[in-house]
């Protein structure tokens, strides 16, 4: 069976939907799509005109209103959904949640940013450590884990516009790179890049400001991290670039299950 996941950090739910993320949709017809950054309660979404699409959903809100949040939609219905980390001060944010389909388990993540100060660079730290720990523990009850998300770290220097320029910018910071190479390093695969180990100049992100996407100043920090077991099942992996409802874009893996 292949199956097409979508992930995408949509900067607002509502805001998205009346750019044309519901007939976007409605002509990919992707099987799972993960949301991050959905600013909204399920009360404020019009679930109605997924549910039209053929999509169960799922959704994951923060406590704090128009702010973080994940969702899921799906074309079969799962086996369980799980609804945060079992951390509170992480889970009030709204940053994860997981449905299990057979003996694969997708999850929608929305890691914390670090660029509004120390405070919440710190936060975003001990969050990735635990974050880490989570998923390690996870994987010994759920070996086949796909983990799709905005991870908020371009972890290359091909990964980002401007690496020189953007060194001590929090998203590129040396510490923060390196946590992504130790999580490859523990069993994980960055789909994209292994499909694509060398590709230049395709990014996930653009900042609003000095028309970046229009002259493609962006960062790759949204992936579709999947567990080795998955390796070999990944046959395509993509950046969506041209859909624009977002300060991001849609990513893709199809994987052969």
């Amino acid at each position: 069976m292949t199956l097409r996941i979508y992930s995408y950090n949509v900067n607002g739910n509502r805001a998205a939907m009346s750019k044309g993320l519901v007939e976007f949709l409605e002509q990919d017809q992707p099987d799972i799509v993960c949301f991050q950054e959905t600013k909204a309660s399920p009360e404020q979404i019009e679930t109605t005109l997924f549910e039209s699409l053929g999509y169960h959903h799922y959704w994951y809100s923060a406590e704090k209103k128009g702010y973080s949040g994940v969702g899921i939609l799906c074309k079969n219905k799962p086996d369980r959904v799980v609804y945060g980390m079992n951390k509170e001060e992480y889970d009030r944010e709204g940053r994860f949640l997981r449905a299990d389909f057979g003996s694969v388990s997708v999850i929608s993540v929305y890691h914390p940013s670090g660029t509004s100060g120390e405070d919440r660079q710190a936060f975003k730290m001990q969050w990735l450590e635990y974050f880490q720990q989570y998923i390690n523990d996870l994987r010994k009850e759920r070996p086949h884990l796909i983990i799709s998300g905005d991870y908020n770290i371009a972890h290359t220097k091909i990964d980002i516009h401007d690496p020189v320029g953007n060194a001590g910018n929090s998203g590129f910071l040396p510490e923060e790179r390196q946590w992504v190479s130790d999580f490859l390093k523990e069993g994980y695969v960055d789909s994209f890049r292994a499909i694509h180990p060398d590709t230049r100049n395709l990014y996930s992100w653009w900042s609003y400001r000095f028309n970046a996407r229009s002259k493609n100043k962006g960062w790759r920090i949204d992936y579709h991290m999947t567990t080795e077991s998955l390796r070999d099942k990944i046959k395509d992996a993509d950046i969506l670039t041209h859909i624009v409802h977002s300060d991001h874009c849609p990513i893709s893996i199809t994987l052969d299950i």
